[in-house]
Protein backbone atom coordinates (compact mmCIF):
# COMPACT_ATOMS: atom_id res chain seq x y z
CA UNK A 1 0.00 0.00 0.00
CA UNK A 2 1.15 3.49 -0.61
CA UNK A 3 2.30 5.55 2.63
CA UNK A 4 4.38 8.15 3.68
CA UNK A 5 7.34 7.80 6.26
CA UNK A 6 10.56 9.25 7.84
CA UNK A 7 13.74 6.47 7.71
CA UNK A 8 15.83 9.20 9.77
CA UNK A 9 15.28 12.23 11.75
CA UNK A 10 15.75 15.38 9.51
CA UNK A 11 14.93 18.66 9.01
CA UNK A 12 12.01 19.19 6.77
CA UNK A 13 13.76 21.20 3.89
CA UNK A 14 15.63 17.70 3.05
CA UNK A 15 13.39 15.80 0.43
CA UNK A 16 14.22 12.65 2.56
CA UNK A 17 12.74 13.97 5.73
CA UNK A 18 9.37 12.62 4.52
CA UNK A 19 9.63 10.09 1.79
CA UNK A 20 6.70 7.98 -0.44
CA UNK A 21 7.12 4.43 0.47
CA UNK A 22 4.97 1.12 -0.03
CA UNK A 23 4.47 -1.02 2.75
CA UNK A 24 2.76 -4.37 3.55
CA UNK A 25 -1.00 -4.39 4.27
CA UNK A 26 -1.52 -3.95 8.19
CA UNK A 27 -2.93 -6.69 10.13
CA UNK A 28 -6.13 -5.46 12.12
CA UNK A 29 -6.21 -7.32 16.02
CA UNK A 30 -8.88 -8.36 17.79
CA UNK A 31 -10.11 -5.18 18.71
CA UNK A 32 -8.75 -3.27 15.76
CA UNK A 33 -10.43 -1.23 13.00
CA UNK A 34 -8.73 -1.56 9.46
CA UNK A 35 -9.52 1.72 8.00
CA UNK A 36 -8.98 3.04 4.44
CA UNK A 37 -7.75 6.27 4.85
CA UNK A 38 -9.34 9.15 2.90
CA UNK A 39 -8.32 12.09 4.65
CA UNK A 40 -5.90 13.33 7.14
CA UNK A 41 -4.76 16.39 8.99
CA UNK A 42 -0.76 17.67 10.39
CA UNK A 43 -0.31 18.39 14.14
CA UNK A 44 2.60 19.55 15.84
CA UNK A 45 3.00 16.20 17.41
CA UNK A 46 3.85 15.00 13.67
CA UNK A 47 6.92 17.24 13.09
CA UNK A 48 8.19 16.61 16.59
CA UNK A 49 8.25 13.21 16.58
CA UNK A 50 10.08 13.52 12.97
CA UNK A 51 12.56 15.88 14.47
CA UNK A 52 13.44 13.67 17.81
CA UNK A 53 12.87 10.08 16.34
CA UNK A 54 15.55 7.93 14.41
CA UNK A 55 13.90 5.11 12.84
CA UNK A 56 17.50 3.93 12.03
CA UNK A 57 16.56 3.65 8.55
CA UNK A 58 13.50 1.73 9.06
CA UNK A 59 10.10 3.82 7.53
CA UNK A 60 8.13 5.11 10.65
CA UNK A 61 4.55 6.30 9.37
CA UNK A 62 3.55 9.37 10.97
CA UNK A 63 0.21 11.04 11.25
CA UNK A 64 -2.36 11.24 14.21
CA UNK A 65 -5.58 12.81 12.65
CA UNK A 66 -7.56 10.72 9.91
CA UNK A 67 -11.03 9.67 8.68
CA UNK A 68 -11.82 6.97 6.18
CA UNK A 69 -14.36 3.92 5.76
CA UNK A 70 -13.98 0.83 8.16
CA UNK A 71 -12.87 -1.90 5.32
CA UNK A 72 -12.34 -4.95 7.86
CA UNK A 73 -12.91 -5.38 11.31
CA UNK A 74 -11.06 -7.82 13.85
CA UNK A 75 -12.85 -10.95 15.73
CA UNK A 76 -13.99 -8.96 19.26
CA UNK A 77 -14.89 -5.79 17.69
CA UNK A 78 -18.15 -4.74 18.76
CA UNK A 79 -18.69 -0.90 17.71
CA UNK A 80 -17.95 -0.87 14.12
CA UNK A 81 -18.85 -2.76 11.31
CA UNK A 82 -17.46 -3.09 7.55
CA UNK A 83 -18.72 0.29 5.36
CA UNK A 84 -18.75 2.53 8.42
CA UNK A 85 -17.19 6.09 8.45
CA UNK A 86 -15.15 7.17 10.94
CA UNK A 87 -12.44 9.79 12.54
CA UNK A 88 -9.77 9.63 15.06
CA UNK A 89 -6.75 10.32 16.34
CA UNK A 90 -5.09 6.78 17.22
CA UNK A 91 -2.08 6.01 19.33
CA UNK A 92 1.32 7.42 19.26
CA UNK A 93 3.01 4.48 19.98
CA UNK A 94 1.91 2.55 16.71
CA UNK A 95 2.23 3.41 13.42
CA UNK A 96 0.41 6.64 12.52
CA UNK A 97 -2.68 7.13 9.08
CA UNK A 98 -0.21 8.84 6.66
CA UNK A 99 -1.00 5.52 3.95
CA UNK A 100 -3.61 3.90 2.17
CA UNK A 101 -4.93 1.65 4.94
CA UNK A 102 -4.45 1.75 8.92
CA UNK A 103 -5.01 -0.31 11.60
CA UNK A 104 -6.78 1.79 14.78
CA UNK A 105 -8.27 0.53 17.97
CA UNK A 106 -11.96 0.63 17.83
CA UNK A 107 -12.52 2.57 21.49
CA UNK A 108 -10.39 5.36 19.85
CA UNK A 109 -12.84 5.49 16.84
CA UNK A 110 -15.74 7.62 16.37
CA UNK A 111 -18.43 7.69 13.61
CA UNK A 112 -17.38 10.54 11.15
CA UNK A 113 -20.09 13.60 11.58
CA UNK A 114 -22.59 12.49 8.90
CA UNK A 115 -23.18 16.49 7.59
CA UNK A 116 -19.23 16.79 6.66
CA UNK A 117 -16.57 15.53 4.39
CA UNK A 118 -13.94 13.33 5.36
CA UNK A 119 -11.72 16.47 4.69
CA UNK A 120 -13.55 18.20 7.25
CA UNK A 121 -13.59 15.78 9.37
CA UNK A 122 -9.63 14.65 9.73
CA UNK A 123 -9.17 18.44 11.36
CA UNK A 124 -11.13 17.38 14.17
CA UNK A 125 -10.16 14.23 16.27
CA UNK A 126 -7.00 15.30 18.40
CA UNK A 127 -7.59 18.91 18.68
CA UNK A 128 -11.29 17.92 19.57
CA UNK A 129 -9.56 15.33 22.51
CA UNK A 130 -6.65 17.09 23.96
CA UNK A 131 -9.54 20.30 23.85
CA UNK A 132 -12.45 18.53 25.94
CA UNK A 133 -10.31 16.56 28.26
CA UNK A 134 -8.52 19.72 29.01
CA UNK A 135 -12.14 21.42 29.95
CA UNK A 136 -13.88 18.95 31.50
CA UNK A 137 -11.19 16.59 32.87
CA UNK A 138 -8.56 18.46 33.61
CA UNK A 139 -9.81 21.84 34.73
CA UNK A 140 -13.45 20.51 35.86
CA UNK A 141 -15.42 21.96 34.22
CA UNK A 142 -19.11 20.74 33.43
CA UNK A 143 -20.37 19.87 30.07
CA UNK A 144 -23.85 21.90 29.21
CA UNK A 145 -23.39 24.18 32.36
CA UNK A 146 -23.93 27.59 30.94
CA UNK A 147 -25.00 28.83 34.15
CA UNK A 148 -21.47 28.67 34.86
CA UNK A 149 -19.33 32.07 35.18
CA UNK A 150 -16.35 33.32 34.97
CA UNK A 151 -13.25 33.55 32.32
CA UNK A 152 -11.25 31.21 30.35
CA UNK A 153 -7.88 32.12 28.68
CA UNK A 154 -6.98 30.31 25.65
CA UNK A 155 -3.00 30.85 24.11
CA UNK A 156 -1.97 30.33 20.51
CA UNK A 157 -6.33 30.73 19.85
CA UNK A 158 -6.64 30.72 16.46
CA UNK A 159 -4.24 26.86 16.51
CA UNK A 160 -5.85 23.99 16.04
CA UNK A 161 -6.51 23.44 19.81
CA UNK A 162 -7.25 26.78 20.50
CA UNK A 163 -9.60 26.80 18.32
CA UNK A 164 -11.35 23.80 19.45
CA UNK A 165 -11.27 25.37 22.88
CA UNK A 166 -12.95 28.17 22.28
CA UNK A 167 -15.54 27.03 20.23
CA UNK A 168 -16.50 23.80 23.16
CA UNK A 169 -16.29 26.46 26.34
CA UNK A 170 -18.76 28.97 24.04
CA UNK A 171 -20.99 25.92 23.56
CA UNK A 172 -21.22 24.25 26.66
CA UNK A 173 -20.20 26.46 29.27
CA UNK A 174 -20.54 30.00 30.23
CA UNK A 175 -17.60 31.25 30.18
CA UNK A 176 -16.23 34.37 28.67
CA UNK A 177 -13.41 32.85 26.66
CA UNK A 178 -10.35 35.24 25.92
CA UNK A 179 -7.43 34.15 23.55
CA UNK A 180 -4.21 35.54 22.31
CA UNK A 181 -3.72 35.85 18.35
CA UNK A 182 -1.47 38.55 16.92
CA UNK A 183 -2.00 39.14 13.36
CA UNK A 184 -5.28 40.48 11.69
CA UNK A 185 -6.35 36.67 10.30
CA UNK A 186 -5.29 34.97 13.18
CA UNK A 187 -8.12 37.18 15.57
CA UNK A 188 -10.64 36.78 13.05
CA UNK A 189 -10.29 33.45 12.95
CA UNK A 190 -10.12 33.42 16.78
CA UNK A 191 -13.55 35.27 17.25
CA UNK A 192 -15.30 32.95 14.24
CA UNK A 193 -14.36 29.86 16.70
CA UNK A 194 -15.91 31.77 19.79
CA UNK A 195 -13.04 34.15 21.52
CA UNK A 196 -15.06 37.35 22.79
CA UNK A 197 -11.85 38.82 23.59
CA UNK A 198 -8.52 38.92 21.94
CA UNK A 199 -5.02 40.13 23.68
CA UNK A 200 -1.47 40.35 21.54
CA UNK A 201 0.55 37.35 22.95
CA UNK A 202 3.70 39.45 21.90
CA UNK A 203 2.66 42.22 24.45
CA UNK A 204 2.63 41.54 28.16
CA UNK A 205 -0.50 39.69 29.08
CA UNK A 206 -1.47 41.16 33.08
CA UNK A 207 -2.16 44.78 31.78
CA UNK A 208 -4.20 43.51 28.77
CA UNK A 209 -6.02 41.19 30.93
CA UNK A 210 -6.56 43.59 33.22
CA UNK A 211 -8.68 45.56 30.20
CA UNK A 212 -10.96 42.59 29.52
CA UNK A 213 -11.29 40.36 32.72
CA UNK A 214 -10.72 43.41 35.27
CA UNK A 215 -11.97 40.43 38.22
CA UNK A 216 -9.37 38.43 37.06
CA UNK A 217 -9.14 34.94 34.72
CA UNK A 218 -10.31 31.80 36.59
CA UNK A 219 -8.70 29.47 34.00
CA UNK A 220 -5.90 29.24 31.53
CA UNK A 221 -5.60 26.36 28.52
CA UNK A 222 -1.89 27.23 27.95
CA UNK A 223 -1.32 26.17 24.23
CA UNK A 224 1.92 27.63 23.79
CA UNK A 225 4.55 29.60 26.20
CA UNK A 226 3.29 27.94 28.96
CA UNK A 227 7.13 28.62 30.42
CA UNK A 228 7.50 31.94 29.48
CA UNK A 229 4.03 32.72 30.90
CA UNK A 230 3.64 31.25 33.73
CA UNK A 231 4.56 34.32 35.96
CA UNK A 232 2.27 36.00 34.07
CA UNK A 233 -0.82 33.06 34.74
CA UNK A 234 0.12 33.29 38.20
CA UNK A 235 -0.17 37.17 38.60
CA UNK A 236 -3.95 37.03 36.39
CA UNK A 237 -5.75 34.13 38.17
CA UNK A 238 -7.96 34.37 40.89
CA UNK A 239 -7.14 32.54 43.98
CA UNK A 240 -7.81 28.38 43.52
CA UNK A 241 -7.61 29.41 39.66
CA UNK A 242 -6.26 26.05 37.00
CA UNK A 243 -4.25 25.48 34.60
CA UNK A 244 -3.98 23.02 31.90
CA UNK A 245 -0.89 22.79 29.51
CA UNK A 246 -0.20 21.30 26.81
CA UNK A 247 3.21 22.34 25.48
CA UNK A 248 6.80 21.32 25.53
CA UNK A 249 9.28 23.10 27.87
CA UNK A 250 11.85 22.51 30.25
CA UNK A 251 11.78 23.03 34.18
CA UNK A 252 9.84 25.74 35.35
CA UNK A 253 9.83 27.37 39.20
CA UNK A 254 5.79 26.69 40.03
CA UNK A 255 5.96 28.55 43.15
CA UNK A 256 4.59 31.27 41.68
CA UNK A 257 1.17 29.70 41.64
CA UNK A 258 1.86 28.87 45.15
CA UNK A 259 0.32 32.17 47.71
CA UNK A 260 -2.90 31.71 45.27
CA UNK A 261 -3.17 27.93 45.72
CA UNK A 262 -3.72 27.89 41.68
CA UNK A 263 -3.57 24.08 40.21
CA UNK A 264 -1.55 22.96 37.46
CA UNK A 265 -2.46 20.10 35.30
CA UNK A 266 -0.76 18.13 32.23
CA UNK A 267 -3.53 17.21 28.90
CA UNK A 268 -1.49 14.80 26.74
CA UNK A 269 -4.71 12.85 24.67
CA UNK A 270 -2.13 9.82 23.68
CA UNK A 271 -2.10 9.16 27.69
CA UNK A 272 -4.98 6.55 27.26
CA UNK A 273 -3.51 4.70 24.34
CA UNK A 274 -0.47 5.12 25.68
CA UNK A 275 -0.86 3.08 29.06
CA UNK A 276 -4.02 1.28 27.72
CA UNK A 277 -6.09 2.93 30.63
CA UNK A 278 -9.23 1.28 31.54
CA UNK A 279 -11.27 3.88 30.62
CA UNK A 280 -9.69 4.80 26.91
CA UNK A 281 -12.64 3.99 25.24
CA UNK A 282 -13.90 7.82 26.71
CA UNK A 283 -12.01 8.69 23.39
CA UNK A 284 -14.68 6.86 21.64
CA UNK A 285 -17.35 8.52 23.69
CA UNK A 286 -16.12 11.98 23.38
CA UNK A 287 -15.48 11.51 19.37
CA UNK A 288 -19.32 10.77 19.22
CA UNK A 289 -20.42 13.63 21.04
CA UNK A 290 -17.97 15.92 19.38
CA UNK A 291 -19.87 14.01 15.94
CA UNK A 292 -23.43 15.25 17.68
CA UNK A 293 -22.29 18.50 18.02
CA UNK A 294 -21.26 19.15 14.46
CA UNK A 295 -24.22 17.32 12.84
CA UNK A 296 -26.43 19.46 15.30
CA UNK A 297 -24.47 23.07 13.80
CA UNK A 298 -22.87 23.64 17.67
CA UNK A 299 -19.27 22.73 16.44
CA UNK A 300 -17.63 23.31 13.08
CA UNK A 301 -14.38 22.19 11.25
CA UNK A 302 -11.45 23.63 12.05
CA UNK A 303 -10.18 22.88 8.59
CA UNK A 304 -8.13 25.68 6.74
CA UNK A 305 -6.30 25.05 3.94
CA UNK A 306 -6.15 21.43 2.05
CA UNK A 307 -2.72 20.94 -0.07
CA UNK A 308 -4.08 17.77 -1.69
CA UNK A 309 -3.27 14.08 -2.17
CA UNK A 310 -1.42 12.73 0.76
CA UNK A 311 2.44 12.44 -0.58
CA UNK A 312 5.62 13.35 0.99
CA UNK A 313 6.40 16.63 -1.00
CA UNK A 314 2.66 17.68 0.32
CA UNK A 315 3.26 16.36 4.05
CA UNK A 316 6.94 18.14 4.18
CA UNK A 317 5.33 21.67 2.82
CA UNK A 318 2.39 20.96 5.74
CA UNK A 319 5.30 20.22 8.48
CA UNK A 320 6.63 23.14 7.06
CA UNK A 321 3.71 25.36 7.73
CA UNK A 322 3.39 23.62 10.99
CA UNK A 323 7.15 24.38 12.74
CA UNK A 324 6.68 27.95 10.93
CA UNK A 325 4.15 28.80 14.03
CA UNK A 326 2.15 30.49 11.20
CA UNK A 327 -0.84 28.15 10.19
CA UNK A 328 -4.22 28.77 11.51
CA UNK A 329 -6.29 26.14 12.35
CA UNK A 330 -5.94 23.05 10.49
CA UNK A 331 -4.28 21.76 7.42
CA UNK A 332 -5.57 18.70 5.49
CA UNK A 333 -4.60 16.22 2.87
CA UNK A 334 -7.31 14.18 0.60
CA UNK A 335 -6.85 10.54 -1.07
CA UNK A 336 -3.78 9.01 -2.41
Amino acid sequence: MPAVACRRSLPVEDPESLVDVELPLPEPGPRDLLVRVEAIAVNPVDYKVRRNSDPGGEPKVLGWDAAGTVVAVGEEVERFAVGDEVFYAGAIDRPGANARFHAVDESLVGRKPATLSFTEAAALPLTSLTAWEGLFERLGLQEGDRESSGTLLVTAAAGGVGAMVAQLARALTGLTVVGTASRPETEEFARRMGVAHIVDHHRPLPPQLAEVAPGGVDYVFSTAGTDQNLAAYGDVLKPFGRIVAIDDFGPVDIGVLKSKSISFHWELMFTHSLYRTPDRAAQHRILTRVAELVDEGVLTTTATRDLGTINAAHLREAHRVMESGSAIGKITMTGF
